[in-house]
């Protein structure tokens, strides 16, 4: 079988699944729905694992939904999915510093969970008031990986890291005041971060984060 599959406004790579197993994921921002909808019956008919559209606003998802039944819509995540994988051993702890990073941490959260990682939240521990991370460290060294994800000065991340021994995989995002810098600021904190081999993803990519943990789990048996 081919690798890939010209469908005049897309290539599909239906050879992922092989590769790396997961098929490709799909990016919703920029495209039509009719475009998202030959994607995604394109792989459904040549892959078994979950298919995910990421970034999908409402509207776009009704109408998608329609024209490709069996899927499900997250809102608060904007993902569509079909085919979610059943949950296996992984574990994974989804933390924010703030509630203002709800809606990073709904994406992380519900792509880990469609891969089939067994996905805990753990809401606004922020060390602005360092007791709430500290009464959820139990939580955190339960699970076999952790995503954090914190605004403003990005701090969470290197007091997790440096309370865990499981991977930490950091999110900075955009959350905070001027010279937050719309992310960037936590981006070189984390990436500076005193708590040696964490892990750091792009600004607000809750899909990127549980892809790194999607990865750790992908070791011979």
């Amino acid at each position: 079988m081919s690798e890939s599959l010209d469908l005049g406004y897309a290539r599909v790579d239906l050879g992922r699944e092989a590769r790396q197993g997961l098929p490709e994921v799909v990016y919703g921002p920029g495209k039509q729905v009719d475009e998202i909808t030959g994607i995604v019956t394109t792989l459904l008919g040549r892959n078994t694992g979950p298919v995910l559209v990421t970034r999908v606003e409402p509207g776009v998802a009704a109408d998608v939904l329609a024209a490709v039944p069996g899927g499900r819509h997250d809102p608060d995540a904007r993902l569509l999915t079909w085919r979610e994988a059943a949950p296996a051993g992984h574990t994974v702890a989804v933390v924010t510093a703030g509630t203002s990073d709800g809606p990073v941490a709904a994406e992380a959260a519900a792509v880990a969970t469609a891969l089939g990682l067994r996905t805990t939240v753990v809401r606004d521990v922020g060390v602005a008031g360092l007791h709430r991370v500290l009464a959820a460290v139990p939580d955190l060294r339960a699970a076999d990986s952790v995503i954090v994800i914190a605004g403003m000065e990005g701090a969470l991340a290197s007091v997790v890291g440096g309370l865990v021994e499981t991977p930490v995989i950091a999110v900075p995002t955009s959350t905070g005041y001027g010279a937050a810098l719309e992310g960037v600021t936590a981006l070189l904190a984390m990436l500076t971060s005193c708590a040696a081999g964490i892990t750091v993803v792009n600004i607000d990519s809750g899909f990127g984060a549980a892809l790194a943990a999607f990865r750790l789990t992908r070791r011979p048996g």
